[in-house]
């Protein structure tokens, strides 16, 4: 597996990840949007692409706003291997922090997010819908 920026050629398979990962996923057009802004990547086997993680940034913030693995790709080390990248790119960017926001109930992604040295650092009631659920807020600090 590798990981590379996202670019136009993986824009449809990543649309039908979102498609199968999301109740509100972001279309082709919309993730079209993101290139060239911020740090978006993807991960690839055998030349197919199986996740991605897309990290907008504001000066010197990261904010995470999509993690997301093919079904039959997880647990292999894809999401891991995503968030490891995009800490690096993070660093070399010279980001303060990464944050992102993840369903209280996703205990795999809280899991994953964890181990990266995510910490928790608050809550947002009801964040979602579709069912109604709180995010739990989650940072992690790149700078002492």
């Amino acid at each position: 597996m590798t990981v590379v920026p996202m670019a136009e050629r993986h824009l449809a398979a990543l649309a039908e990840i979102e498609k199968a990962c999301f109740h509100a996923p972001w279309s082709e057009a919309m993730l079209r949007e993101e290139l060239d802004k911020g740090i978006f990547l993807v991960a690839e086997q055998d030349g197919q692409a199986v996740g991605y993680i897309g990290c907008q940034t504001v000066l010197d913030e990261g904010y995470i706003t999509n993690v997301a693995v093919s079904p039959d790709c997880r647990r292999q080390g894809v999401g891991r291997a995503l968030i490891a990248e995009l800490v690096s790119c993070a660093r070399a960017k010279e980001l303060s922090f990464v944050t992102l926001e993840v369903r209280a109930s996703n205990a795999s992604a809280l899991a994953l997010y964890e181990g990266a040295g995510f910490g928790r650092v608050g809550v947002r009631k009801n964040f979602y819908s579709a069912p109604s659920e709180d995010a739990v807020l989650m940072t992690r600090f790149l700078k002492e």
